[in-house]
């Protein structure tokens, strides 16, 4: 598997690469945004770990031109760890948020768990039998599809989690800790932030008025669960 390391302090960047080399990863290099880019388009990549303080195009233009073609994972590793960086860097796409100084089996871990989820579940052979289907939205289970009206919507692997999650168990209201250990697979540790950007960037792009949400509806002082839609 191809990872895509975008990194513009050589030694954090080596020392990343060396390791991951060693878990039998192939590791791409860039140490500026132009050239982040450039190489992301030239291949095709696993996962990109990101840094957002980066030469020229900085890390968060450099996801939002990822996020124009590809559904890939991105994880940010930033020494900014304000609720505010991780908050704009989840809502503009990130899957991941790994803040600096970090331990390397921590990045490794959160690398296979993200790439775990973008890929486990697609088979050989399509099963029509895992279509499902709520108003005008209709969800592959087995290729992390969406169509809305016909219309293919591109969604990161946490935001399809999310909402299978409710579709597939349309009467039940799911806490933020139980849709955050569900969905990131961690112990919740009271962070409401990663599942607050996530439900407001779904909703952002498959109801039709996301301040009066249709499919994912606020349960207050419970959660969210899937609203009565035909």
């Amino acid at each position: 598997m191809r990872i895509l390391l975008v990194e513009d302090d050589i030694e954090t960047s080596d020392m990343l690469k060396d390791f991951l080399i060693t878990e039998n990863f192939e590791v791409v290099t860039a140490y500026d945004g132009k050239s982040a880019c450039k190489k992301f388009l030239e291949d095709k990549y696993s996962l990109v770990l990101l840094d957002i303080m980066i030469p020229g195009i900085n890390g968060i233009e450099v996801m939002k031109i990822i996020r124009k073609s590809s559904t890939v994972p991105i994880i940010i590793i930033s020494a900014k760890d304000s609720d505010s960086d991780k908050t704009l860097g989840l809502g503009l796409g990130a899957d991941d948020y790994i803040t600096k100084p970090f331990s390397v089996i921590e990045v490794l871990a959160r690398i296979k768990a993200n790439i775990r989820r973008n890929t486990q579940y697609i088979p050989n052979i399509p099963n029509k039998e895992n279509i499902l289907k709520k108003g005008n939205l209709t969800i592959d289970t087995d290729t992390y599809s969406v169509l809305k009206n016909g219309k293919k919507i591109e969604l990161t692997v946490k935001e399809f989690e999310i909402l299978k999650m409710l579709i597939q168990n349309p009467q039940k209201v799911y806490t933020k800790n139980q849709i955050y250990s569900s969905v990131w697979n961690d112990v919740y540790i009271g962070d409401e932030n990663a599942v607050n950007v996530h439900i407001s960037r779904l909703r952002g792009k498959i109801e039709d008025n996301p301040r009066d949400p249709k499919y994912i509806v606020t349960v207050w002082g419970i959660g969210y669960k899937l609203g009565d839609v035909e």
